[in-house]
């Protein structure tokens, strides 16, 4: 998916107008407009503007993802990169085995 479209989809399942991101960016409509169409490309400032306004990680915006994750799980995620390793290991070692088990209640259901 082109940056456009993701932005486009991005905007409008938010329900927030060009007008209303231009003006949280600082900007005019007609600039996301632009961006929209894949006429234009943003400087890094505006995408990380565009980031914050719309509450995603500049990957997921960019499309080096396609899974959105949310900001409070990349600040649990950078949190738990703080701990000890030794911590970390049992937290992570209970999240596969939570996430294995909801994959196999999945499968069986």
């Amino acid at each position: 998916m082109s940056f456009g479209k993701r932005l486009l989809e991005l905007r409008k399942s938010r329900g927030i107008s060009q007008e209303k991101l231009a003006k949280m960016l600082g900007t005019k409509g007609p600039a996301i407009g632009r961006y929209e169409r894949d006429v234009a490309l943003p400087a890094l400032e505006t995408i990380i503007k565009l980031a914050e306004a719309l509450n995603v990680s500049i990957d997921y915006l960019l499309g080096v993802v396609d899974e959105e994750i949310e900001p409070k799980n990349l600040d649990r995620l950078a949190a738990i990169q703080r701990l000890p390793k030794d911590i970390q290991e049992k937290i992570f070692y209970f999240l596969d085995m939570s996430i294995r088990d909801a994959h196999a209640k999945q499968a069986y259901s």
